[in-house]
């Protein structure tokens, strides 16, 4: 079974090498993970199912119609965190909160229940981390 997973890690690292690469300083994580993100993609990803944000926070600058009430709602939240800090949370909210319901966006190693063809891969790419975090920054 361990080499089982080592196997699974070590192909979500060949696939994309900066899932295991990060480094988590203090409450933040201060190397973008990919290039500069794109706001505009990032707040598709935000409001599309490709993140499903607003299934849990409200984020009126989406335009959308139904958002959720269970997390923070994410007005201001550019104006209350860096870049650094909203890469955290995106990647693995658990480091910082280890109840929370917040699913690791990035993160692929000490995760439980994950469905087998979901094992070892992050929900969202290095790129689209940069991207979501680029919106959230638009969020003053």
């Amino acid at each position: 079974m361990l080499l089982m997973g080592l196997a699974v890690a070590a192909n979500a690292a060949a696939a994309d090498p900066a899932v295991l690469q990060y480094k988590v300083s203090g409450d933040a994580i201060a190397t973008p993970l990919a290039a500069p993100g794109d706001a505009l993609r990032g707040r598709d990803i935000v409001a599309g199912r490709d993140g499903n944000c607003l299934l849990c926070h409200a984020i009126p600058e989406t335009g959308a119609r139904f958002m959720g009430d269970i997390a923070p709602p994410l007005s201001g939240i550019g104006a209350r965190l860096s870049a650094a800090q909203l890469r955290l949370r995106v990647v693995d909210q658990s480091r910082l909160n280890p109840d929370t319901v917040m699913p690791s966006y990035f993160k692929v190693d000490g995760l439980h229940r994950v469905a087998p063809a979901f094992r070892g891969k992050p929900i969202l790419n290095a790129a689209q981390v940069e991207d979501v975090v680029a919106f959230l920054q638009t969020l003053k």
